[in-house]
């Protein structure tokens, strides 16, 4: 076999192993999710299942087959889920990306929906990593990228088990985190897409503007404390402050009634556009953008609080 051939052996069994990974993923017996509360160590169990995937830079193996695993879950659960690809140039490579938003819809009724959303992509270097031999390589992005995606993919269990009174929406944003330090045209560029198209005639989310958007991001620290976003709070303050309450009077201490830092996230592109939106993020984590961003530094207790809230709020919808 020539070395060429050798390589392509090398991939295809690599795509294969990574098939079989979302095979698994997506075959999780539904029955182990518990109908009535969210369960912090199954939603832990989704975030080992994408790390165990890979990188999930848009374009690699890995980031293909979560998204398969993605479809084929709501699939299994026996809700709707669409796919809402779209193309965008590379912000610094001389080619054009490929992307896909995708949305998961439960509830009954046709009003408002309350829309949560979290990005499934990671972060194709570690460029934070203090160590040079580390800062190129690509992130496991298990906080930064599984952990909401992890919250998400339980909630959607729950729902098919116990369907929401009003209607949800669980949007999977591609292209988030493949910026550079200062340059936040390299960012958010499903969010950014999805807000110019989300009314769009015939679009999945099309209809009355949204009660509000929750975005999860960075929710699995093992210190986990959330602030008030800067940005939420000073463009949509009551629909942050009606969230943060709630997580007040259900006793989940990880959330803190106080400003935080602005962070530039998913979140923003909808603000820009006046729909109400609230972005939970721990941004103190240490690992941030580093190689140590892994399982190990995320804990099933954090992801219990941030879906315990955003689980009350499905089944008991404000205002």
């Amino acid at each position: 076999m020539s070395s060429s051939a050798a390589t392509r052996g090398r991939r295809s069994s690599a795509v294969a192993a990574l098939l079989l990974a979302a095979a698994a993923l997506a075959g999780i017996p539904a029955g182990s999710a518990r109908a009535a509360e969210f369960d912090g160590a199954r939603a832990m169990s989704w975030l080992e299942r994408q790390c165990a995937l890979g990188p999930r830079i848009p374009g690699t193996a890995g980031h293909a087959a979560l998204q398969t695993a993605i479809v084929e879950h709501a699939r299994s659960l026996g809700l709707a889920v669409h796919r809402l690809p779209f193309e965008r140039p590379h912000p610094y490579e001389q080619r054009t990306l490929k992307l896909t938003n995708l949305v998961i819809l439960a509830g009954r009724g046709d009003g408002p929906r309350l829309w949560l959303g979290a990005h499934y992509d990671t972060r194709p270097f570690c460029d934070r990593d203090p160590d040079p031999a580390r800062a190129a390589r690509p992130l496991t992005g298990a906080n930064d990228g599984a952990s909401g995606t992890a919250v998400l993919l339980h909630l959607a269990e729950l729902m098919a088990a116990e369907p929401p009174p009003r209607p949800v929406a669980l949007i999977f944003f591609d292209g988030e985190d493949l910026g550079r330090a200062a340059d936040l045209d390299g960012f958010c560029l499903g969010s950014r897409w999805l807000a110019d198209h989300w009314n769009d005639f015939g679009a999945p989310l099309a209809g009355p503007q949204p009660v509000g958007l929750i975005v999860l991001d960075m929710v699995g620290d093992r210190d986990l404390a959330i602030p008030q976003e800067g940005y939420s709070l000073a463009l949509a303050g009551e629909w942050t402050r009606t969230v943060f309450e709630r997580a007040e009077s259900l006793g989940l201490t990880a959330f803190v009634q106080a400003p935080g830092p602005t962070v530039f996230d998913d979140h923003v592109p909808f603000l820009r556009r006046g729909l109400p939106a609230v972005d939970l993020i721990d941004f103190d984590y240490p690992a941030w953008h580093t190689a140590a961003d892994v399982p190990a530094a995320c804990a099933p207790a954090s992801l219990e609080q941030v879906g315990a809230l955003v689980w009350d709020l499905i089944r008991r919808p404000p205002g």
